[in-house]
């Protein structure tokens, strides 16, 4: 029997070891997966049909980062607005304040569980 299973497990540990070796030159080795284009963050994103969706978009770091609208539907992008980002964004909300919105006050509660309610 285990003859039999022997030239599959030997398989299994050598598609296991090429899997982590291509890992491992993902991350080493230049040019493979390099990012090449500006850098890029969805900022929201908001459905308003089955396929049809209202994207905002940060592209770029720094001084030169803007914010790009876009309408996404199956098979199409389009831009619908571009404005500048300002160089810092406005401060968090702090823990003094009342939470907003239900994640926000269950966060709250689990960073402090002795806390009064």
């Amino acid at each position: 029997m285990l003859q039999n299973a022997m030239p599959a497990l030997l398989l299994l540990a050598l598609m296991v070891g090429l899997a982590f070796a291509l890992k491992w030159a993902r991350r080493r080795l230049p040019g493979i997966a390099g990012h090449s284009g500006p850098a890029l963050r969805v900022l929201s994103s908001l459905s308003l049909g089955p396929q049809q969706r209202v994207v905002t978009v940060q592209v770029g770091e720094g001084a030169e980062r803007i914010c790009l609208v876009l309408g996404v539907a199956s098979g199409s992008v389009t831009a619908l607005h571009q404005m500048p980002l300002p160089a810092e964004l406005p401060a968090t909300p702090t823990d003094t304040q009342a939470p907003v919105g239900f994640a926000a006050r269950l966060s709250q509660l689990m960073k402090a569980p002795h806390a009064p309610r």
